[in-house]
Formats: C-alpha cells, structure tokens, sequence
C-alpha cells in the first residue's frame, strides 16, 4: 500500500508547538489530512482551531510496512506523533 505523509504543526494552548504527520492512503488528499488532523489536536485536549491549513502539507509518498498498512485500512489514517504531542504510551 502506498500512503501519502502530510507534515502538519500546530500551537498548543500553552504556546508550544505541536508536531506530528498525518499517513493517509495515497491520493486521499489534504482535505482529509486536515480533516484528521483537527480531529487529532481534538482528543489530545487541544483546540482544532490551532491548526492552519497551510500548516498541513503533502511532505511525501512512501510504502507502508503491513502494520501500518493494517491500521490505516481499520481507521483510514494514522498519526505519527513528534515534537509536542502527548506520550502515546501512557
């Protein structure tokens, strides 16, 4: 499966920024990136207000391993989470 990466930033309410790309299965579009981007910023507390469209870009193409390949057919998206966002272990 071939998925797009859309590099997206956000300012969290405490002013830092917030990090994280968006895995989409290729050709879905930014429409949708930002679309699950909102969403995200959403459940970790944050406001989807914080996330501006042109902080949400196509970054590249790339195959995905059969894990991720398996996540994003169940949910229709995956969030690798950086610089920011909460431990995704806890």
């Amino acid at each position: 499966m071939k998925i797009d990466v859309y590099d997206t930033y956000a300012a969290s309410k405490s002013g830092k920024t917030i990090h994280f790309d968006v895995l989409l299965p290729n050709g879905d579009g930014k429409e949708k990136a930002v679309t699950f981007a909102r969403e995200f910023l959403e459940k970790i507390g944050e406001s989807a207000d914080s996330l501006k469209q042109e902080r949400c870009n196509f970054c590249h193409s790339e195959n995905a391993d059969s894990q991720l390949q398996e996540y994003i057919n169940k949910h229709g998206h995956y969030i690798l989470q950086m610089e920011g966002c909460p431990n995704p272990f806890n």
